[in-house]
């Protein structure tokens, strides 16, 4: 592909013109006005200018020395799990495609393992529990890839991937060379890391988990203790929570292969002590945690609720009659009717709490 100009809905638009000619070996791929339709568990239908597939990482100094890629925006996109596409992506889409585990230290008590960012999170998730490691349990059945897992810290059931991430591998766009961070450099937060804040800088590449052979099981989170002894499990193993946790999040929350959604849209607001003590006054039911210093973080899920808003429909884009925290395409739904939706849902929510919520998702294309 040399590049040009590719007509998307009768209008001209410029794509970015790359000479694979310059590179040698099928270590990417290039597709002109790609759908990406199938690329985003919202089934929203949208194109992209120029998708790049990356197969081997060591292409991405390549092509980030490219001028193309260099004055153009570049989205990364891992399984388009956590992003809503309001519209058509212009300049670049890089997807990584890479795959591999490794087992750098696998002793009596722990492993070390090295996995690709193009590697399925819930493909690796089973693996470590077939090969006896401990700690991935409560995050299983989270849709997405390896290399989106850091971005997001992404958490569920009492349990944040950041617990078990040593190292994350990247490669630095400033710099122009692959890095390696610790946890410490990584700076995660609740849904919240360097890379979210960073979104131009890094490419993730791999990342290093540390995971333990035996680790206390978590079973405080509400259900999972009642689901365990639904199955009939009185001395639950890490596969078993696994399991148990599968099946609350199959009843709870809709299959983003059958109904598109990207999971929890909306993250739990973090209050300080007054607006919390002012709410429990006025919502006694509404669920409360401490979050530290003096900060207590808010059910999303139950403010929708209490707003009327579970189940709410408007044309294709509605939000779940499973769980309010989740935006759901009906079917033929657009970004932008989604992204009305989310606006709906965070201005009824503000109007009755007085609690701004904030989207979990990235949004492309436009801002909530």
């Amino acid at each position: 592909m040399r590049g040009g100009v590719a007509k998307r809905e009768g209008v001209n638009v410029s794509t970015p013109t790359i000479d694979t000619s310059m590179y040698a070996g099928p270590r990417y791929s290039l597709i002109e006005n790609a759908p990406l339709l199938a690329r985003n568990t919202m089934h929203v239908a949208a194109n992209a200018e120029l998708l790049i597939e990356v197969h081997d990482d060591a292409a991405l100094d390549h092509l980030f020395r490219l001028p193309q890629l260099q004055c153009a925006p570049v989205l990364v996109l891992g399984g388009g799990s956590n992003l809503l596409l309001a519209g058509d992506v212009e300049g670049v889409v890089l997807a990584m495609q890479t795959r591999g585990i490794k087992r750098i230290v696998d002793c009596e008590d722990h492993a070390l393992l090295r996995v690709d960012a193009g590697e399925n999170w819930d493909e690796f998730v089973h693996f470590t529990l077939a090969q006896g490691y401990a700690g991935m349990e409560n995050l299983v059945s989270i849709p997405g890839t390896v290399g989106a897992v850091p971005i997001q810290n992404i958490g569920a059931y009492g349990t944040e991937a950041e617990e078990f991430i040593t190292t994350v591998e990247a490669y630095d766009r400033t710099n122009r060379q692959r890095v390696r961070l610790d946890r410490s450099a990584c700076a995660f937060g609740y849904r919240d890391s360097v890379f979210k804040h960073d979104r131009d800088r890094y490419v993730i590449t791999a990342v290093e988990f540390r995971l333990p052979r035996h680790r206390p099981v978590q079973l405080d989170y509400a259900g999972v203790r009642e689901e365990l002894a639904e199955l009939g499990c009185n001395d639950p193993q890490p596969i078993q929570v696994a399991k148990a946790i599968a099946r609350i999040r199959a009843r709870k929350l809709p299959d983003p292969l059958r109904v598109g959604n990207a999971g929890s849209f909306f993250k739990n607001p973090i209050v300080d002590g007054a607006t919390a003590a002012r709410l429990s006054a006025s919502f006694p039911t509404l669920p409360q945690w401490n979050a530290g210093d003096g900060t207590r973080k808010i059910s999303a899920a139950a403010m929708i609720e209490l707003a009327g808003l579970k189940g709410h429909r408007d044309g294709a884009a509605g939000v779940s009659d499973q769980h309010a925290l989740v935006l759901i395409n009906h079917g033929g739904a657009s970004g932008a009717d989604l992204l009305a939706m989310a606006r709906h849902v965070v201005a009824t929510v503000g109007d009755k709490f007085g609690v701004i919520l904030e989207p979990e998702p990235r949004i492309i294309s436009a801002t909530l």
